[in-house]
């Protein structure tokens, strides 16, 4: 079940992952987590979700917003840990929330929330449509949805460049620090089949979202995708 194997490898690099994360973007994942959440700025949303949270730092990322909650849910509890330990040690565990739960059965009603998020989560649903229906769901009339995920450049020669980086470079870096062989052959893996672009917006506009938009990073490594309900 693919659910049971994504959980076992995050769980696997949990204690490792920011570190991970932050060296193999060259530290720009914090700059991609900001501009998502400025893309909401204007919305001023008070309850936030934010799925596939794994060690918060989307929630945390979300607080510019000056909210007032956060819940973060994910299935991997380890990193639901690491989370924990950062939100305390900036005593925050008022303003956020973390719980282990499920993108394809979040267990809130709906309209409970004014915005839903994810940052480099939604390619790891095990049903990509049904866990973008799902935050339709829990959305209220008028809040936004805000997706973070990685794409893949176009132009040459960078998408050259990113292509071998990410099925050579990226591997072999986060074995060698993590000790797990398969966690970080997985990112590639799902970044390549992964739907960008027009692909994903569609997936969007049949989840019921309306006023759709993309915006490309870093010369599109990365892409942000927002859509009203």
């Amino acid at each position: 079940m693919q659910k049971e194997y994504v959980r076992s490898l995050f769980d696997n690099i949990a204690y490792r992952y920011d570190l991970l994360n932050h060296l193999l973007s060259g530290g720009v994942d914090l700059y991609w987590r900001r501009r998502a959440i400025q893309t909401l700025t204007h919305n001023h949303p008070k309850r936030i979700l934010d799925v596939a949270t794994g060690t918060a730092d989307f929630a945390l990322a979300a607080l510019r917003l000056n909210p007032q909650k956060v819940i973060g849910v994910d299935i991997s509890e380890p990193m639901l840990q690491v989370g924990r330990k950062k939100i305390a040690q900036r005593n925050l565990t008022g303003t956020i929330e973390l719980q282990s739960g499920e993108a394809e059965n979040l267990m809130f009603g709906a309209a409970s929330f004014d915005a839903a998020i994810v940052a480099f989560g939604a390619r790891n649903f095990e049903h990509l449509d049904k866990g973008l229906s799902e935050m339709y769901r829990v959305l209220r009339t008028g809040g936004k949805i805000v997706v973070l995920e990685f794409s893949r450049p176009r132009i040459f020669p960078l998408k050259q460049l990113y292509f071998f980086y990410f099925r050579n470079v990226l591997p072999m870096v986060g074995r060698m620090i993590s000790k797990d062989k398969e966690a970080y052959q997985y990112l590639p893996d799902t970044v390549m089949k992964f739907p960008e672009g027009n692909d994903f917006l569609t997936k969007l506009h049949h989840a019921g979202f309306s006023d759709l938009r993309e915006e490309r990073l870093t010369f599109g490594i990365a892409t942000i995708y927002t859509g009203v309900k």
